[in-house]
């Protein structure tokens, strides 16, 4: 019988999926949250040529605090020789990762079979910069 790992926080599971260490975040992400969660997502997205799901099927409410764990997450992974996919399905929130062109260099996936199925990013696109080139905001380490 295969035992859940036990929650890091109430927000946090942290578990292996394929190859690829998933960061499957629970409940309500917001400013409080995420200064529980930032040294945890740390520890897991400052590894060398880490492989990182961002899970949000869980989530609730997800508000900039949120966004700003994925910016800081995408960025540190990128920047290590890793990489980053995201698995979202719940509708306010994928609108928030439209609207704010999240979207464009961490599209977001159904499940964790889609997400770590996907390719590589389109060639000529560095790792700091969206499809279109433009460099997007980042957050500090």
């Amino acid at each position: 019988m295969r035992q859940e790992p036990a929650p890091l926080t109430r927000q946090l599971r942290i578990r292996r999926y394929r190859g690829h260490t998933v960061l499957e975040l629970h409940g309500e992400i917001d400013i409080s949250a995420a200064l529980d969660l930032v040294p945890l997502m740390d520890a897991e997205t400052g590894r060398p040529d880490a492989s990182i799901v961002i899970d949000l099927r869980p989530v609730e409410f997800f508000d900039c605090s949120g966004l700003r764990l994925l910016y800081r997450a995408r960025h540190r992974v990128v920047s290590r020789g890793g990489e980053l996919r995201l698995v979202c399905t719940h509708p306010l929130t994928l609108r928030i990762i439209r609207v704010t062109g999240l979207a464009r260099v961490l599209p977001p996936a159904a499940s964790l079979a889609e997400a770590v199925g996907r390719t590589e990013a389109a060639a000529g696109s560095s790792p700091g910069s969206g499809r279109s080139g433009r460099p997007l905001p980042t957050c500090p380490d």
